[in-house]
């Protein structure tokens, strides 16, 4: 529905649709029927679509990911980018490649030759040895996220949050407990810092409709997470 508006009464008319899934910060995963809609959208409103697959590696589940280029007619208008941060670890390296529409993906190669001289070179002999090698270091991180994701959601819980596991990505998306609704996203996450010493990001950073939300993120070990979870439970029970 807000596509069709956004089509009929944006001006102008809107050429690229963008999207994320597994999605930053909801965590949650598209599926195929999905993805058939939104390239049977695209096609007919002549419209470019750009998938970022940055999280597709980080799934919980026994099915991976799925891509939107596994739909028939998708390499006519979809261009997927993934990045090497999260799948190989490499954040802040500024590296990934991108597969689909080979109109885009040639205007990418000339807007890139214009724009920069490319990552440093050893980044990129890195991130080679990375794809061409051994690839059991994904199996590993994934699990490595999916025990974080575990432990949250089995410690917070028992510190009287309770909060949905995520079906992918390295982040979980929760609703406020019940007692510190009223005070809304960004004053909920300021008051927990300050008072138990956990960071969240307010949902309300992620656009009106994360107002009510905030995102963890599995980034710290299990150790530091239970150290967490203590700290919240004692926040909740004064609160």
């Amino acid at each position: 529905t807000r596509l069709e508006y956004a089509m009929s009464y944006t001006v102008p008319k809107p050429s690229v649709l963008v999207m994320g899934y597994p999605s930053n910060p909801t965590a949650y995963v598209a599926d195929l029927d999905f993805y058939q809609k939104v390239v049977d959208f695209a096609r007919e409103h002549k419209l470019w679509v750009i998938s970022d697959l940055a999280y597709a590696e980080i799934y919980f589940g026994d099915t991976p990911t799925p891509s939107m280029l596994e739909i028939d007619g998708a390499k006519d208008c979809v261009v997927e980018f993934t990045s090497m941060s999260k799948t190989y670890s490499m954040p802040g390296w500024r590296m990934g490649f991108a597969v689909g529409n080979q109109k885009l993906i040639g205007a990418l190669t000339r807007v890139k030759s214009y724009l920069d001289y490319g990552a440093f070179t050893p980044i990129q002999v890195a991130a080679t040895a990375a794809l061409n090698g051994p690839q059991d270091i994904i199996d590993e991180n994934r699990a490595l996220y999916k025990k974080r994701r575990d432990v949250m959601v089995e410690s917070f819980g028992r510190a009287g949050w309770d909060i949905p596991p995520p079906e992918a990505s390295m982040f979980a998306w929760a609703p406020i407990p019940e007692q510190f609704k009223e005070l809304g996203s960004m004053e909920f996450a300021k008051r927990l810092i300050a008072e138990a010493g956990v960071a969240v990001a307010p949902g309300t950073g992620f656009g009106d409709e994360g107002e009510g939300f905030v995102r963890l993120a599995l980034v710290e070990n299990e150790q530091r997470i239970r150290q967490a979870a203590r700290s919240i439970k004692k926040f909740l029970g004064e609160g």
